[in-house]
C-alpha cells in the first residue's frame, strides 16, 4: 500500500518500514504498531510516512487516530520535521490521505484540531477546505465532510 503526490510517497508505517526507517519513531508510531499487533485491519488508518519523492527521504509523519468510527468519522493529524517545513508539504501530505479516506465507505468526514496558536496549521487546514466547527480550551476543532 503507497499514496503518491507529485513530489512525495506516503507508505504506512509497519514493523518493517518503521525498522527500515532513519527516522526517529515518536511515542504515537511505537502506539500504533503495538495496536496493529493486536488488530492487522489498523494498516492505512494509524501513522503514514511522508517521503519527499526527490531525495528519497522520510520528512514527516501524518495519519488517522484510529479505524473509521460508528458515524463514519476518522481523525487526522500531522508533523513535518523543521527542515521541511514551509514548502506545501503538510496540505500535499494530508490533502493525498484525506482523498484516500473518502475512497472508503467507512469514511463521510475527516476531523482535525490543532493548537489556535498554530498559525502553520490552521493555514494547511484552511487550503484544505476544512471548517472550524468550534473551539475546546486552546484547540480549534475542524472538519471536512465527504462531498456528493
Amino acid at each position: 500500500m503507497e499514496l503518491q503526490t507529485q513530489r512525495l510517497r506516503l507508505i504506512p508505517c509497519t514493523e518493517e518500514t518503521v525498522a527500515a526507517a532513519e527516522y526517529e519513531a515518536g511515542p504515537h508510531i511505537k502506539m500504533h504498531l503495538e495496536e496493529m499487533k493486536e488488530n492487522p485491519h489498523l494498516k492505512g488508518w494509524g501513522v503514514w510516512y511522508v517521503i519527499d519523492i526527490e531525495t528519497d527521504r522520510i520528512i514527516g509523519d501524518i495519519g488517522f487516530k484510529g479505524k473509521p468510527t460508528l458515524e463514519k468519522m476518522v481523525e487526522v493529524g500531522y508533523g513535518i520535521l523543521p527542515s521541511a517545513q514551509n514548502r506545501g508539504y503538510a496540505t500535499e501530505a494530508v490533502g493525498e490521505l484525506i482523498r484516500w479516506a473518502f475512497t472508503s465507505p467507512e469514511v463521510d468526514k475527516v476531523t482535525a484540531e490543532c493548537l489556535d496558536d498554530n498559525s502553520p496549521s490552521i493555514k494547511v487546514l484552511e487550503k484544505l477546505k476544512m471548517v472550524p466547527i468550534g473551539k475546546e480550551n486552546n484547540m480549534l476543532k475542524w472538519e471536512l465532510a465527504r462531498q456528493p
